[in-house]
């Protein structure tokens, strides 16, 4: 398998696979720039030794073709920006203008070309739309791990168009699938995983995947109050998925039976609607008051957590403790997240994945105190799930 870093881009021109599917304000700015400046290495390598990129991502999700709020031309500033030099931009990503674009690109230019989701045959895999995507470049290069789990055009099917040799990972791939098989292959005990978000069925496959090799599992968010109900607890009007109370129970036999230590929530914080001004109030997890909702762990969880956190060795974390996006619900994970960098500083292994648990890392400013923050939280789910990605294998074989 060719290797990017053993490669020379000298007069090629390489069409790199990004993922630029970052969050806009009301006036089309990047907020949240981590998904290009993780691009970043891969892009100055190849203009570095003297080749031309053009880039390729989505942005969104477009219904029924263009629309100007998904216009990867929003992102141009931000790149130019952290590039430090004019980045070029063509406003379709296929057709003859587009190919002529790329034709004409010199040693140490970047082009971005327009949204790939405004064509359905992206999302489809068309193996025609594929080939037009590889016309007028000499090499590919996947650099996009968030959308590797998905056998789209971009990803997957435009490899089919490239020499072994003229196809590979990006630095941002490389180093996700080496933090994650250091994760599931290496990992040192005691091995922590702490799991958030809405929804158990959203995790069931990963935390299985898991039950075999971690010694701790943390749950957190509104996934806890399906739990809390499957073992007979009050939950007010917390969120909870009814037809999943079996589910839950069985993750807990599970977890016994591997001999892994499962946490619960014992205390929350409580809101009388779902709204940043709510009326908040205080309970045990499993006494939670009729008209209540629980939308963040208590300070007593925050303890036990932490300590627990400050005891391992090895760190996954996905998903956020409570609705993170409110301030009144946005401690438990703060302080989750200011564990897990205490414990990395004493020599623990953290691997963090997930849009809300990478945000609060990047709110608090702990991205460099961490071991690794991973930009797929889809992709990251299904690799640690043991599932085959479609853009790895494409290259990996």
């Amino acid at each position: 398998m060719q290797t990017i870093d053993n490669y020379n881009f000298s007069g090629k021109k390489v069409i790199v696979r990004v993922d630029f599917n970052v969050p806009l304000n009301d006036k089309f700015q990047v907020t949240d720039n981590t998904r290009i400046r993780g691009a970043l290495l891969t892009i100055n390598k190849i203009m570095g030794d003297g080749g031309s990129a053009v880039l390729m991502s989505h942005l969104g999700r477009p219904k029924t073709g263009p629309e100007d709020k998904f216009s990867l031309k929003h992102v141009v500033p931000e790149l130019s920006k952290l590039l430090n030099k004019e980045v070029q931009f063509a406003d379709d990503c296929i057709g003859a203008a587009t190919l002529a674009k790329k034709q004409n690109l010199k040693p140490g230019e970047v082009l971005i070309l327009e949204n790939l989701r405004f064509y359905k045959e992206e999302t489809k895999g068309d193996v025609e739309f594929s080939k037009k995507l590889a016309e007028g470049v000499d090499v590919y290069v996947n650099d996009a791990f968030g959308t590797a789990h998905r056998a789209h055009a971009s990803t997957t099917i435009i490899a089919d168009f490239f020499p072994e040799k003229n196809k590979m990972f990006g630095f941002l791939i490389n180093s996700e699938l080496k933090s994650m098989d250091k994760l599931i292959h290496e990992s040192e005990n005691p091995f922590t995983a702490i799991m958030g978000g809405a929804k158990v069925s959203d995790k069931i496959e990963v935390i299985n995947n898991l039950l075999p090799r971690i010694d701790n599992l943390l749950i957190g968010g509104g996934m806890t109050y399906t739990f809390i109900k499957a073992r007979g607890g009050k939950i007010g009007n917390s969120l909870c998925e009814e037809d999943k109370l079996e589910l839950a129970l069985s993750i807990i036999e599970k977890a016994k039976t591997h001999n892994v230590k499962l946490y619960l929530p014992v205390d929350a914080i409580n809101a009388d609607k779902f709204d940043a001004e709510a009326k908040v109030s205080l309970s045990k997890t499993d006494e939670t008051p009729d008209g209540w909702m629980g939308l963040d762990i208590g300070e007593e969880t925050i303890k036990l957590y932490s300590e627990v956190i400050q005891n391992s060795k090895t760190i996954l974390w996905n998903g956020p403790m409570g609705v993170f996006e409110m301030e009144k619900f946005s401690k438990g994970t703060s302080r989750v997240a200011q564990a897990i960098a205490s414990a990395t500083s004493k020599g623990a292994f953290s691997l963090i994945g997930g849009g809300d648990s990478v945000a609060a890392i990047n709110k608090n400013k702990l991205a460099d105190k961490v071991s690794y923050v991973s930009t797929g939280g889809g992709a990251m789910l299904e690799y640690m799930e043991g599932k085959e990605l479609p853009g790895i294998k494409a290259i990996r074989g």
